[in-house]
């Protein structure tokens, strides 16, 4: 039995992902198939790097990882194949790897592109898999590249006494997920207090432990448990009724305790 997942921006009102998947399992009918989300913004692959960097490693070793979102034209035909940490991952070269797992240390293989099939991608992805359930070294299956193709996304700008981040993320619950982690927070912060600041809304000065630590409506910040500062409101929609949207700025002041 193989697990083999799909992170894809196809939706599911067309038929894209049900011939993939059914690809796969005409040539290994012994494969367990999960969908991570069929639902990343078209072309949009920082948020597709988001999601998976956030669910694959939940999956046991030996699980096949299938991506396709893609937003470079050179990147069409260009689907890598790579191990790392007993999971194999196969996506477009276009740094959607990249902002995965950054610069790992292990070999990346180009797959060979079906050129004459009338959907390339189901024939690559249900061969890449039938290949991997008979013979693990992906060394077999493609031509090694000297790198993948990498991408850079904004980073939290960090001062002594404050972090800026952006929004990266916002959920199906309208939270606001910014790019700051737990430990960079807490880096910065040396136990100060701080006031986030975002739009034009009253800042928030405290972290929250969960969605209850507040009353209904009001408005928290706490670290989820994907390990990145979170903007919600109790039982309520944050990203509307904030009116943050994704690449907003949120400033995060630290107060000297002197200051106080």
């Amino acid at each position: 039995m193989s697990i083999v997942t799909l992170t894809t921006d196809f939706g599911q009102k067309d038929y894209y992902g049900a011939r993939i998947k059914g690809a796969v399992l005409s040539r290994t009918p012994q494969s367990v198939l999960v969908d991570i989300t069929h639902f990343v913004p078209c072309y949009n692959i920082v948020q597709a790097a988001f999601i998976f960097k956030n669910a694959w490693e939940s999956f046991p070793e030996g699980t096949i990882h299938l991506l396709t979102v893609n937003d470079l034209d050179d990147a069409a035909c260009r689907f890598v194949l790579l191990a790392w940490k007993n999971h194999y991952f196969i996506a477009p070269d276009n740094g959607l790897l990249y902002l995965v797992l950054g610069e790992v240390e292990v070999p990346a293989f180009l797959l060979p592109w079906p050129e004459s099939h009338v959907f390339p991608l189901e024939e690559l992805f249900s061969r890449a898999v039938a290949g991997l359930v008979q013979d693990a070294n992906p060394a077999s299956h493609g031509t090694r590249l000297p790198a993948l193709h990498q991408r850079i996304t904004f980073q939290p700008v960090i001062a002594r006494n404050h972090i800026r981040g952006i929004v990266v993320y916002i959920d199906h619950f309208d939270n606001v997920v910014v790019n700051v982690r737990k430990d960079l927070f807490f880096q910065v912060s040396q136990n100060r207090p701080f006031a986030l600041y975002f739009k034009r809304n009253d800042p928030i000065t405290r972290l929250s432990n969960s969605y209850s630590d507040v009353y209904i409506g009001e408005t928290l910040c706490w670290f989820n448990s994907s390990g990145f500062l979170e903007i919600a409101i109790n039982k309520g929609k944050a990203a509307s009724m904030l009116g943050l949207k994704m690449d907003d700025i949120v400033q995060i002041d630290f107060i000297e305790l002197n200051e106080a």
